[in-house]
């Protein structure tokens, strides 16, 4: 009996030291995955905190906090079992799906741009005021799927090789950790303004490090706004890079690449910084130019004909002339449709 005991409490521990061990490799892959990806966390944590500029104090962290569990219901409800059932069935189209989304990162990047250069900062300004919070919030989820399945696609190139549940725990390990410290981190930022004001109600040189804080901030948000956009053409641009060059399509990456090592070969002990900074520019052009094709074929259909019908409500209330009654169908089309519609 004491002996089936001691066998018993041997073979537990046997479990548990593997257990354990298994554990160790998880998190030893999940950290190598979550480095490769480094970039792209980067360009989330940039992109993010344009979202919550126009909003009041207090509604920041709220709408953050909002835009950070979208992003977990991203990774675990659509991105995690997409790429795992891709990456063990069909994973060919992986990469066709993630150009996909890289183009859709250029067009948000070459709409902020053309936004920027189209109109004025106040209308701009404007158009942020009347956003509601539920609408901001979409955005911002809309764009964190693009930049999760970046991440977590080149999280899964890095343990391809290992079996399907090693590689659910590793990308799931990464999903929560990149999360938290992405919109840790925006939180932060967002908030260094308030901690500045808090500063800047004492004393001495902590109150002069408060003010400067405080009048540092609108400027390091603007900063983090341009910076986001670039982002969105940098790693579309990226994406679809890499992505012809795994299609056999050869002569873009081929020609960036070039450019690249005779860079890196012609300024020595910068070489590398130079080589990545060319990359970077080339792939953010590319972004801008796919972006901007992407805008120019939206302006010309959808944009259009919603810019059409918007004009033709507003001539039809604002021509000065007194509509003719309306009958009861008619009225029912102009009534506030607050009910959901029948059947």
């Amino acid at each position: 009996m004491a002996g089936g005991l001691v066998a018993l409490l041997d073979d537990v521990a046997v479990l548990a030291r593997a257990a354990a061990a298994s554990i160790d490799d998880v998190g030893a892959a999940a950290a190598k995955a979550g480095a490769k990806a480094a970039g792209v966390v980067v360009d989330d944590a940039a992109v993010t905190p344009q979202y919550v500029r126009s909003l009041a104090a207090e509604r920041e962290l709220p709408i953050i906090k909002r835009i950070a569990v979208g992003s977990l219901r991203n990774k675990f409800l659509i991105i995690l079992p997409a790429v795992l059932l891709l990456s063990q069935f069909v994973p060919w189209l992986l990469t066709p799906i993630l150009m996909l989304g890289g183009a859709y990162l250029c067009y948000e990047g070459a709409e902020k741009v053309w936004a920027k250069i189209a109109h004025h900062d106040a209308s701009g300004a404007g158009e942020e005021t009347v956003q509601d919070e539920t609408t901001l919030v979409s955005g911002a989820v809309r764009t964190d799927l693009i930049l999760s399945a970046e991440i977590m696609v080149i999280s899964l190139n890095e343990v391809i090789d290992e079996p399907f549940w090693s590689r659910l725990a590793i990308l799931a390990v990464v999903a929560v950790v990149i999360t938290v410290l992405v919109y840790g981190v925006v939180a932060l930022i967002v908030k260094m303004d308030d901690a500045g004001l808090r500063l800047s109600q004492r004393s001495g040189a902590v109150a002069t490090f408060g003010r400067g804080l405080v009048r540092a901030m609108p400027t390091v948000l603007t900063v983090l706004t341009v910076v986001g956009t670039a982002a969105m053409l940098w790693v579309g641009g990226h994406i679809l890079l890499l992505g012809t060059n795994e299609l056999n399509l050869h002569f873009l990456y081929d020609a960036v690449h070039h450019v690249e090592v005779a860079a890196h070969d012609a300024t020595g002990v910068l070489g590398g910084i130079v080589g990545w900074l060319v990359n970077t520019v080339a792939s953010a052009i590319l972004g801008l130019i796919v972006g901007a094709l992407v805008v120019l074929v939206m302006t010309l259909t959808l944009h259009r004909r919603n810019s059409k019908a918007a004009a033709a409500a507003a001539t039809t209330r604002t021509d000065g002339t007194i509509p003719a009654p309306l009958s009861r169908a008619a009225r029912r089309l102009d009534a506030p449709t607050d009910r959901a519609p029948r059947g």
